[in-house]
């Protein structure tokens, strides 16, 4: 399995890659941390630092994704989306490992 974009989701972190000029060697970290209130939240940023021997690495679209192993494990088969509403806009994880999540759809529990 691996990490996955939607279009949506892509169409965003290009915007954000060339809004704030970050270069073209950036790359997407996706990963977990402690907390949140269901016990785990998801973190995204960008790192154009290269990615370790362990960290997972793919390519969708010509976005790099960065995950490394131990979140990896809470990953595996995610799909991130974009998303803008009413309520308001940012990024959606669809989790398959997630037994829980919270309302607001950024933490989450196994």
């Amino acid at each position: 399995m691996a990490i996955t974009l939607t279009n949506r989701a892509i169409l965003e972190i290009v915007r954000i890659i060339s809004e704030q000029n970050l270069g073209e060697g950036v790359s997407l970290r996706v990963g977990v941390k402690g907390g949140g209130c269901s016990g785990f939240s998801y973190t995204l940023g960008f790192d154009d630092v290269d990615p370790s021997e362990v960290d997972q690495v793919f390519e969708v679209d010509g976005v790099k994704v960065i995950c490394d192993p131990k979140s990896f494990l809470y990953l595996n088969g995610i799909e991130i989306d974009f998303e803008e509403s009413l309520m308001g806009r940012g990024f959606k994880f669809n989790n398959p490992n997630a037994s829980n999540s919270c309302g607001c759809g950024e933490s989450f529990s196994v």
